[in-house]
């Protein structure tokens, strides 16, 4: 396991990527989504998440690498170029109801991916989509009066070596990880299938979701 860094926290910028969308749906109060690749690489923490937990941040600073900060729970994650991140924002009355949000979505998420070739997909944890024994998807919900907000994460191509160079063991972990470090426990959509370039999985799973978006709401 890599060192862990300094003793100070690294500072944070918050996850601002969806706020349009967030507003959006304040605004007009219909369903937003997107779908896109990521960029360059990042660190993204969990709204209340132990920097000292959960990075390696001599690593980060030492690299450069943006940290930016969820409204969402969940532990820490690394994005790079080989992930595709799933957004939807969604009119929910009440503020709760997070684990029947989860199960609902998640099975929307795994529908999706099914149209587009990815099988074997299914959600373990409470917010996880793996294939067999291998996470493949992770996700967060953020949930604010009448409003819900969902992100979640395919890996498609990740980047093992940097997730091993900027993430700890977490200090939270589903039933199903065993333990298992970073490289033995994540997967990839190729796993289920997908033999495709990863713009044309944006495209697909655009064309999937966004018909059967509003059936959330």
């Amino acid at each position: 396991m890599a060192p862990a860094g300094p003793a100070v926290d690294l500072p944070a910028r918050p996850y601002d990527r969806d706020d349009d969308l967030l507003e959006a749906v304040r605004r007009d109060g219909l369903p937003r989504l997107r779908v896109i690749r990521w960029g360059a690489p990042a660190v993204v923490i969990g709204k209340g998440g132990k920097q000292d937990l959960e990075l390696v941040r001599e690593a980060i600073a030492a690299d450069g690498i943006p940290l930016l900060q969820r409204p969402g729970g969940g532990c820490s994650v690394v994005l790079d170029p080989g992930n595709v991140i799933v957004s939807a924002v969604l009119p929910v009355p009440g503020i709760g109801a997070i684990t029947s949000s989860f199960a609902a979505i998640s099975a929307w998420m795994i529908a999706g991916l099914g149209s587009c070739g990815v099988s074997g997909v299914e959600q373990r944890g409470v917010s996880d989509l793996a294939i067999g024994d291998r996470k493949i998807g992770g996700s967060c919900i953020y949930r604010t009066r009448n409003l819900l907000y969902y992100s979640t994460t395919l890996l498609v191509e990740p980047d093992l070596d940097l997730i091993e160079r900027y993430l700890l063991h977490p200090p939270r972990e589903p039933d199903y990880r065993q333990g298992r470090p970073h490289r033995e426990f994540l997967g990839s959509l190729r796993d289920g299938g997908w033999d495709r370039e990863i713009p044309d999985l944006v495209a697909a799973l655009e064309a999937a979701l966004r018909p059967t978006l509003p059936r959330l709401s």
